[in-house]
C-alpha cells in the first residue's frame, strides 16, 4: 500500500509539474511580445504630406498590421520624418533599401570599376542584364562593399527604426523565375555568360590567390563548386558586416531573400541560411514560378528548416496584386502552418478593401497545424 501510494503521489507530481511547465511556456511567449507578424513594404516620397501617410499608417494599424518596410531610397531625412508618424500608429519601422543593386546611384556611379562584371566581360555600370534599373556593384570590391555598408549604418542612426532591411543582397539573376522567362522571351536552361557574374579584376586576382587557378581558363565555371563558393561567400561577407555596424547602433538586421535557400543558392548566389542575419522576408511569389498557393506553405517550410537551429526568424513574403481575398487567407495560413512567424505583403499600394478585411479579421493566435518536417 505504501508503495502504491508513492507512486501515485509522484505520478500526480509529474502531472502537475507538467501543467505547470506548458503554463511557463505560454507565459514566457506571451511576456516576449512574440505573435504572428503582418508586415507590409512600401515606397515613399518627400512630396507626399505627412497627413496623408498619418491617414496610410492609421488605416494599415487598424487592419491589423503590424510593421512597415519603407523605402527612403536611403533619404534618411524623410525616414526620419515618417518613423515617428507610422510608431504614434502603432507600427513598427524598418528601412528598407537595395544594396548591391543601386540603380542611378550618384556616388558609386563616380566609380566604373565598382561595378559587377558579367563572364562576357561586360560591366553593369553601362550594360544591364534584363532591365534598366540592373545596376549591380561588386561584393568583392572594398570601396563598393564600404559604400553600402557606410548606407546601412546611416539608416540605422535613425531613431525608431526597428531595423534596417536590405533588398537585393545578392548578384544578379543567373536564373529568372520560370514564370518570367516569357516576358523577356528568354530560355535558360543553363547558366548563360551575359547573365553570369562577377569576372572583374578583384573577383578573378581574389580567387585565383584563394584557390590557385584562374576562372577565366575553366572550360565549365557553372559547375566550378570553389567558385560558386567564393561568391556565395563574397555575398556574406556584405551580410555579416552590416549585421555587425546596425547592431552597434542596437538595430536589427533583416533582409527579403529569395524562396529558400537551395533555391536562391542556384538563381542568384544567395545562401541566407548561412548569414548572420535576425529576420529573413523570403519572397514566395508562387505566381513567379507558375506554382499554386500551396507551394507557398512548401517553400516555407523548406526555409524554416534550413534555419533550424539559429536564431533567425523566417517571415514569409507573398505577392499581393496576383491574390484574391480569400487566397491571401490561404496564403497566410499556408505559411503559418509551415513554420513562418509573419507574412509580408509586396506592396502596400496593391492591398484593396478585401485585403484588408482578411487581415483584420485573421486570427493570429490560432493554433497552428502539426507540420511534417
Amino acid at each position: 500500500m505504501i508503495k502504491k501510494a508513492l507512486l501515485l503521489t509522484i505520478s500526480l507530481w509529474c502531472l502537475w509539474a507538467c501543467s505547470e511547465n506548458k503554463k511557463i511556456a505560454v507565459n514566457s511567449m506571451e511576456d516576449s511580445g512574440e505573435s504572428f507578424k503582418f508586415w507590409a513594404w512600401m515606397g515613399a516620397s518627400p512630396e507626399k504630406p505627412d497627413s496623408a501617410y498619418v491617414s496610410e499608417f492609421r488605416k494599415f494599424s487598424k487592419s491589423g498590421i503590424d510593421a512597415v518596410l519603407i523605402n527612403t531610397n536611403t533619404d534618411t531625412t524623410l525616414l526620419s520624418r515618417l518613423t515617428p508618424l507610422a510608431i504614434k500608429e502603432g507600427l513598427e519601422v524598418h528601412a528598407w533599401f537595395m544594396a548591391m543593386n543601386r540603380p542611378g546611384d550618384s556616388i558609386a556611379l563616380q566609380h566604373p570599376e565598382w561595378y559587377a562584371v558579367s563572364r562576357e566581360g561586360n560591366s553593369c555600370f553601362d550594360t544591364r542584364p534584363y532591365v534598366d534599373y540592373y545596376q549591380w556593384l561588386c561584393p568583392s570590391r572594398k570601396e563598393a562593399r564600404e559604400h553600402v555598408l557606410r548606407l546601412a549604418e546611416n539608416l540605422a542612426r535613425v531613431q525608431g527604426i526597428t531595423s534596417v532591411h536590405l533588398d537585393y543582397i545578392r548578384y544578379s539573376d543567373i536564373f529568372l523565375p520560370v514564370g518570367l522567362l516569357p516576358k523577356y522571351d528568354l530560355e535558360q536552361e543553363e547558366e548563360l555568360p551575359e547573365f553570369d557574374f562577377c569576372y572583374c579584376d578583384t573577383c578573378i586576382e581574389m580567387f585565383k590567390e584563394e584557390h590557385h587557378k584562374d576562372v577565366r581558363a575553366l572550360n565549365n565555371p557553372a559547375i566550378d563548386m570553389e567558385w560558386k563558393q567564393f561568391r556565395l561567400n563574397r555575398i556574406k561577407k556584405v551580410v555579416d558586416e552590416a549585421y555587425d555596424r546596425v547592431h552597434a547602433h542596437g538595430k536589427k538586421l533583416t533582409a527579403a531573400v529569395f524562396p529558400y535557400p537551395e533555391m536562391a543558392d542556384l538563381m542568384v548566389r544567395q545562401r541566407w541560411d548561412k548569414w548572420k542575419i535576425d529576420m529573413v522576408l523570403p519572397m514566395v511569389y508562387h505566381n513567379f514560378y507558375n506554382e499554386e498557393i500551396d507551394w507557398i506553405g512548401y517553400a516555407t517550410g523548406q526555409g524554416v528548416e534550413d534555419l533550424r537551429g539559429n536564431n533567425t526568424e523566417l517571415h514569409t513574403g507573398v505577392f499581393l496584386p496576383e491574390l484574391t481575398p480569400d487566397e491571401l487567407r490561404q496564403a497566410i495560413t499556408e505559411a503559418r502552418d509551415n513554420g513562418a512567424k509573419g507574412v509580408a505583403l509586396f506592396d502596400a499600394g496593391a492591398l484593396k478593401p478585401g485585403h484588408l478585411e482578411v487581415l483584420k479579421a485573421y486570427d493570429k493566435n490560432e493554433q497552428v497545424k502539426s507540420r511534417n518536417h
